[in-house]
């Protein structure tokens, strides 16, 4: 009788969990390790949308040229902490340097390639949930203050629609119309008709990590000190409280928390944690039913079942900040003047650091240092709705299959 395969998952986020799915639906036993509780990731503290035309990288030369404002506008949509400043320089190079538009719409092109599975990836994993309404059924909602703010995107509206995405503009009745709390609001919109919104985000992780140990996964709650190699293979993994775990294959989907394992893994990335700040509006006194995205403000409204979620806004922090709360109040003050009735006399703050790369894409790969330890991270905004379109790619790696994908773009080398 033959053994299945060991494998261990690093990181229990979205990535990874879903990554520990894929693997086990072929015969795999999966231990999935990660130091924090199920659903307490960067996810958790996320849009929760299933943004599957959020393809234009955020080096748009539109975002580019209000940076300079909202850094000395420390209640803008973007803030620079000055101590980040030393070591965000050679990222924020790299990163202007995807402003130019033949590589605005080259990588618009490449992470298409991977958001048009993003639905069929995530069926075969909903499928074994007992909650089977985790992602909802209404689309999105973008508004903005002026007509010349919906212009500005008009570029890349039409690049969405050149590649299969579903971009609709929206009039004042419109959006009063779909959305009657916005009624007198906007007069300027878009709909996303083929975003989602999933109904809780920290339940959504939870669900799917039920799932897997429902069907026979392994769930360590512990930090990975070290990947044990011999021969260009790993062979174990060592965890801070001393236990080894055997492993065949290796995957490496920590989020910002990979880069501790860069050096073993060959590579070298410049993966960077961007602060985005939310905060949970439990009992909000308005009954707004879509997602909005307020184009202008840099923030959105996220109904959950948890209450309306607030967020959005940009920290660039260095590394291993201390959570400045108050750019969480700066967004409830201005969500306060477009719903004036806003309840918040119950609310919680809360940040989620996105793991970026300077041109927005995610790092899809195999180690150049050890054959059988597969790397999926850096999915920056992207991270909810690729987990699942990342884990089928890298099952395909770990069985040797040859994937339609073109995977060349996403390599670690690029770098």
């Amino acid at each position: 009788m033959s053994v299945a395969p060991s494998t261990v998952v690093i990181g229990g986020g979205i990535v990874g969990i879903c990554c520990a799915l894929y693997l086990q639906r072929e015969g795999m036993h999966v231990t999935l390790v990660d130091p924090a509780e199920p659903g307490d990731s960067t996810a958790k503290w996320s849009c929760g949308q299933m943004a599957v035309s959020e393809i234009i990288p955020l080096s748009k030369p539109g975002i580019i040229k209000k940076v300079p404002g909202w850094i000395l506008d420390q209640k803008g949509p973007l803030a620079l902490r000055p101590a980040a400043v030393p070591k965000l320089m050679p990222w924020m190079l790299r990163f202007m340097a995807n402003a130019r538009r033949s590589r605005i719409d080259q990588i618009a092109e490449e992470l298409a390639t991977l958001t048009a599975k993003a639905y069929e990836d995530y069926q075969p994993l909903l499928e074994k949930c007992d909650d089977k309404e985790l992602i909802g059924s209404t689309p999105t909602l973008e508004v903005f203050d002026s007509l010349s703010g919906l212009r500005d995107e008009q570029t890349y509206i039409s690049l969405r629609q050149k590649l299969g995405y579903k971009v609709e503009s929206l009039g004042e009745k419109e959006i009063s119309d779909i959305e009657p709390s916005l009624a007198g609001k906007f007069s300027h919109g878009l709909l996303l008709s083929d975003w989602r919104t999933v109904k809780d985000t920290e339940g959504f992780m939870v669900a799917l990590t039920r799932s897997f140990v429902d069907q026979g996964g392994v769930r360590v709650q512990d930090t990975v000190k070290e990947i044990q190699s011999r021969q260009g293979k790993a062979e174990r993994i060592v965890l801070d409280g001393g236990k080894e775990l055997p492993a065949d294959h290796v995957v490496v989907a920590a989020g910002n928390g990979s880069k501790a394992f860069f050096k073993t893994l060959g590579v070298k990335v410049p993966l960077m944690g961007i602060g985005g700040y939310q905060v949970v509006v439990r009992d909000p006194g308005i009954d707004l039913r879509h997602s909005t995205v307020y184009a202008d403000g840099g923030f959105g409204f996220i109904p959950m079942s948890r209450g309306l979620q607030i967020g959005g806004t940009i920290e660039f922090a260095g590394e291993n900040p201390e959570p400045n709360y108050d750019r969480a109040k700066i967004i409830l003050d201005k969500a306060k003047r477009i719903f004036p009735s806003l309840n918040t006399a119950d609310v919680e703050y809360g940040i989620g650091w996105r793991p970026f790369l300077p041109d927005t894409k995610p790092v899809i790969d195999k180690s150049p240092n050890l054959d059988n330890v597969y790397m999926a991270f850096g999915h920056g905004q992207l991270g909810l709705t690729l987990g699942a379109t990342t884990a089928r790619l890298i099952t395909d790696m770990v069985q040797g299959r040859q994937s339609e994908q073109d995977l060349r773009p996403f390599r670690a080398s690029r770098f």
